[in-house]
């Protein structure tokens, strides 16, 4: 018996945001790696488990009629704290969406997040932890792999780069959260090295600091690259770009572009952040600020056994969240729910009966 795992989401509504390419993934994932077990539908009926990957309002409303089928799972991509380093909002809209995001949450049979740190934060927000669960984002090697390097140095000629200079590439959404004013100054500061950002105002003017990050755009400087927004097709050469992916984010869960820049085989640079140090580990070189991304570009740069070391890490961190590894934590989790819900069924066929007996 196949049981029906009825997949709910509007990613795709929005250009640019790492929803929607951590949505097609799981979606991929599952239908593929679970089919003998599950089928899978996107947007149609609720099934056997409906599984909510964007907060919309319609599928709220939707909630009750798919508790009467099965059970509701929701994936928790935000919470209030990071839109509020994201969009600039009134505050009587915030308030109401924010208690809306929460009640949303609240109102699900499971939770699932990608970094197990939210799990606290739930538990602030008066959301039982024991229904929460940590399963990973995953990417596609299939998608993402690295390219040859006559391929990488034709790909950099394509985008108007020098295709023999140390590049610096990033992927995300162009506001304050992101850290792109520290990547903006350390272009600045070396004008050596070539800096390329792939993304753009996923949430028009609404997004945090837009009227400052539009002057830099206008006057970016000679080694510093905005490609706007980039489907999701051509993200894999914009990885292959790079010599490192430097990501400077204030506030993340588990970016997907960390994950996509690991299976192109390049080192990744964050900054030093509680969010990373339980999905993370050792995959990644860690700096505070300004002075110890710039320290650090610079010797991978120029120490090619430093380079080494930290392409290694990367290596790893792609080994870690490797498709089987991923898969059987969402097998478990679905085979869970089930399992959970066979039970409550047996139950309620059992007090049924004992009520007629009496």
């Amino acid at each position: 018996m196949k049981y029906r795992i009825s997949m709910m989401s509007r990613a795709g509504s929005v250009k640019g945001q790492g929803v929607a390419s951590a949505y097609e993934e799981q979606l991929g994932l599952v239908t593929e790696g679970l089919s003998d077990r599950f089928s899978v539908t996107v947007n149609r009926s609720v099934g056997d488990i409906t599984h909510y990957h964007t907060v919309n309002f319609p599928f709220f409303l939707s909630i009750p009629f798919a508790k009467l089928r099965g059970s509701t799972v929701g994936y928790v991509h935000f919470l209030p704290e990071t839109v509020e380093q994201s969009l600039k909002l009134p505050q009587a809209a915030k308030r109401l969406f924010y208690r809306y995001l929460i009640q949303f949450y609240d109102s699900m049979d499971y939770l699932v997040t990608v970094n197990p740190y939210f799990i606290e934060r739930l538990a602030a927000y008066g959301i039982d932890p024991a229904k929460v669960t940590y399963i990973p984002n995953y990417v596609s090697d299939r998608d993402f792999y690295p390219l040859p390097a006559d391929q990488k140095q034709a790909l950099r000629q394509q985008y108007g780069l020098d295709p023999d200079r140390f590049t610096v590439v990033c992927a995300g959404q162009l506001q304050t959260r992101k850290g792109i004013f520290d990547f903006v100054e350390c272009a600045r500061q070396l004008p050596e090295v070539q800096f390329v950002w792939a993304g753009g105002f996923s949430f028009g003017k609404i997004t945090d600091g837009y009227e400052e990050i539009q002057k830099v755009l206008e006057n970016p400087g000679e080694n510093l690259h905005f490609t706007g927004i980039v489907g999701r097709e051509e993200m894999n050469g914009i990885y292959n770009l790079g010599d490192v992916m430097f990501l400077p984010s204030y506030e993340e869960l588990f970016p997907m572009t960390i994950l996509e820049a690991m299976n192109c085989n390049i080192p990744i640079l964050l900054r030093d952040i509680p969010i990373y140090e339980n999905i993370l580990f050792d995959y990644y070189l860690k700096e505070q600020d300004c002075t110890g991304f710039i320290r650090a570009i610079l010797r991978l740069q120029a120490e090619p056994d430093f380079y080494q070391e930290a392409l290694q890490a990367s290596r790893r961190g792609q080994e870690f969240y490797n498709r089987r590894h991923v898969l059987s934590m969402w097998d478990q989790f679905y085979t869970g729910v089930i399992q959970a819900q066979e039970r409550r069924s047996s139950l309620r066929r059992f007090r049924k009966g004992a009520s007629h007996e009496v």
